[in-house]
């Protein structure tokens, strides 16, 4: 879980926007004590779900999308090295199913090593 108030502000700053619906990801390319290969906060907007309840289990299905999708980007990214700060929105007008979660966000983790590819070259 990334925490650090610095590091989101610089992702926030200086990371790349990928953008893939019902997630925007804001990716920064950083460096941890850990041996993590990325570390990861998530967010739904206030505006869009007004109680608390509905954000929290909106971040709570996010993350365990994450959780059991998350093998490929980390593979990708011990192989070469490199580890990440990621602030994952969720922008979706309202909740969506597991399974159609669970694809989006491979779909997500992919378009992300995709930019990181085009971002070394």
């Amino acid at each position: 879980m990334l925490c650090s108030k610095k590091t989101i502000d610089l992702v926030f700053e200086e990371g790349i926007r990928v953008k893939c619906y019902p997630f925007i990801a804001m990716v920064l390319p950083v460096q941890f004590e850990d041996s993590t290969p990325f570390k990861i906060v998530f967010s739904a907007p206030k505006k869009r779900f007004r109680k608390a309840n509905k954000r929290n289990r909106i971040k709570r299905i996010c993350r365990e999308a994450v959780r059991l999708n998350k093998s490929e980007l980390e593979n990708y990214l011990t192989q070469h090295k490199q580890q990440l700060a990621v602030f994952l929105v969720y922008t979706g007008q309202e909740e969506i199913e597991h399974a159609p979660l669970h694809k989006k966000t491979v779909k997500l983790f992919n378009n992300i090593i995709q930019t990181l590819d085009e971002q070394k070259h």
